[in-house]
């Protein structure tokens, strides 16, 4: 055989080897991280309580600095959101959008790790149906990030619900709506052209809810005993999931664009609804999640697209109160804004237990006894100041009342503290001075984000003290007394997460240490091949 030849031969079979060994990238899961709710924890405890569940994908609903900095150095890669009330500004000038990247991304990049853009959040269903303005906005975005050099490290793309299809079922007849026709085709192209996925939000949850004479609760809880046949091409679905991703996958198809990536930028289930929505309930939330999980991680793919690697976001990490809508819109979290859990959720996906569904609104979740990880059942995502000690934080009396003032505005709007107890007739009301007003209202945003000295700053109007300043009827919130935020973690966090060794996308799960044994193989093929090629050339 000639020297060529024979170079040629292995040059081509370590090509081969490594192409085959090209298979090891793991579907991700990932955390929505709303933030419509009273007294939710602070950005920075959020950061600290994600890092504890090992979660390494999160997604925001804007770019708001507080949350961008408090992800920073974390590794955590950040998904955030371009709202629908900004969609005007960004699509009718380039201008605002690069004061935007400069305001609010590029002091916090690559330091916070943002990797994705959703310009708009399911704008065909939006009531001022903003379709028109989405794929202007997101080219002048690129047209931002390509100035700074970051248009190929942060996808742009728009997230979108199921409506936007026209047909669902069977999977392989889904289409897209032919009204968003005009919007979809250009936007699709843009995301080819950019390598960037298409963004859908799945609920299996409303397709029973609106049907449940003819879907089965189980079909829609990954736990169904049957299957669904889909006629034209006889593929079996054994859950709701599967049936509506493959419909988007067959949708695009249709239109010629097989090839885009498909991200589920949200699915979940609530835990609590309206007397009418009797499957709203922890036991099913719990089920959902955890199968969802399991689904996931363990890369089965699809029927349409087995082995297809499935990028989910977890709706959502906490309840939020200010949700319109029905019951059910505002209890989607898996924690209580107290930090407490809903429901005891393993997010390892590795535990085989049984979670069984309910159809009652009386359902609960398992206690601590019955969750398939042992131990304490609470999260305590708040701190309680360093040492042990108890502090309390409240106005400044050498602060003007013009300071004062606008920091009372800002803890009672911005800062979402439930300032109700200062308003008249009400136990914090009197005296009735900006002085005692502000100090209520600085010391519960102090305590409910951690009771860490940074939290009392209000630019120099607040100080600390060690004295209960409550008075009368008018109590004073006080934050357990800890020593801070990780001994409170490390009493509590085995409750409900197994925070250590999650794989939810880590480098210690199983589908992450799988890619990094195939890449060290490949390593180990690579190298052998090239040294026989030198030694025979």
């Amino acid at each position: 055989m000639k020297m060529g030849t024979r170079l040629n031969l292995i040059f081509c079979i370590c090509v081969s080897i490594l192409a085959f060994l090209d298979f090891g990238k793991a579907s991700k899961i990932g955390i929505c991280y709303g933030r419509n709710a009273d007294n939710l924890p602070s950005p920075n405890r959020v950061s600290e309580l994600i890092q504890h569940l090992n979660i390494k994908f999160v997604r925001i609903y804007d770019a708001n600095i507080d949350v961008l900095k408090a992800f920073a150095n974390t590794g955590i890669e950040l998904m955030i959101g371009v709202p629908n009330a900004d969609l005007l500004a960004f699509a009718q000038f380039q201008s605002n959008v690069d004061t935007w990247l400069s305001n609010n991304i590029l002091p916090y990049y690559p330091a916070t790790k943002i990797t994705s853009i959703s310009v708009g959040l399911e704008v065909t269903e939006a009531p001022d149906n903003a379709t028109g303005l989405v794929l202007p906005a997101m080219r002048n975005i690129h047209t931002a990030l390509k100035k700074s050099g970051l248009d190929k490290k942060i996808k742009i793309s728009s997230s979108h619900s199921l409506a936007i299809l026209s047909r669902s079922f069977p999977p392989s007849s889904a289409s897209f709506s032919k009204k968003h026709s005009a919007f979809l085709k250009p936007m699709l192209e843009f995301l080819v052209e950019n390598e960037s996925p298409f963004m859908i939000d799945l609920y299996p949850y409303y397709a029973y809810r609106d049907s449940t004479e003819k879907v089965p609760l189980e079909y829609a809880l990954f736990e169904s005993s049957s299957q669904v046949v889909d006629p034209a091409t006889g593929l079996l679905y054994s859950n709701m999931f599967d049936a509506q991703l493959d419909a988007i996958y067959f949708a695009l198809t249709a239109m010629n664009f097989k090839t885009v990536k498909v991200m589920v930028t949200e699915s979940g289930w609530p835990s609590k609804g309206s007397p009418k929505e009797t499957a709203a309930t922890p036991d099913n939330a719990l089920a959902y999640n955890t199968n969802l999980i399991r689904h996931v991680i363990g890369d089965p793919g699809t029927p349409a697209k087995p082995g297809e690697e499935i990028d989910v976001y977890l709706f959502s990490l906490f309840n939020e109160n200010r949700k319109p809508g029905i019951e059910s819109e505002r209890n989607w979290g898996m924690f209580y804004a107290n930090g407490t859990n809903v429901y005891a959720l393993d997010f390892t996906g590795e535990n085989t237990t049984p979670v069984s569904p309910t159809n009652s609104t009386t359902g609960t979740s398992p206690s601590p006894s019955s969750s398939p990880i042992s131990g304490n059942s609470t999260v305590i995502i708040g701190g309680g100041g360093g040492g042990g000690s108890k502090k309390w934080c409240i106005a400044s009396s050498q602060a003007s009342v013009t300071e004062l003032q606008t920091a009372l505005d800002w803890a009672c709007g911005p800062g979402n503290v439930d300032c109700s107890a200062v308003q008249p007739d009400q136990p914090c009301f009197e005296p009735d001075t900006v002085l005692s007003h502000a100090s209520y209202a600085f010391n519960t945003y102090y305590q409910q984000s951690g009771a860490s000295r940074i939290d009392c700053s209000f630019n120099g109007a607040s100080v600390e003290v060690d004295k209960d300043p409550s008075y009368g009827n008018c109590l004073y919130m006080i934050a357990p007394a800890t020593d801070g935020f990780n001994r409170t973690m490390a009493g509590n966090i085995t409750g409900n997460i197994t925070a250590i060794d999650s794989p939810l996308a880590s480098p210690s799960s199983t589908n992450e240490a799988f890619r990094q044994m195939v890449i060290s193989v490949a390593v180990s093929v690579w190298l052998p091949c090239f040294i026989v090629c030198l030694s025979i050339w």
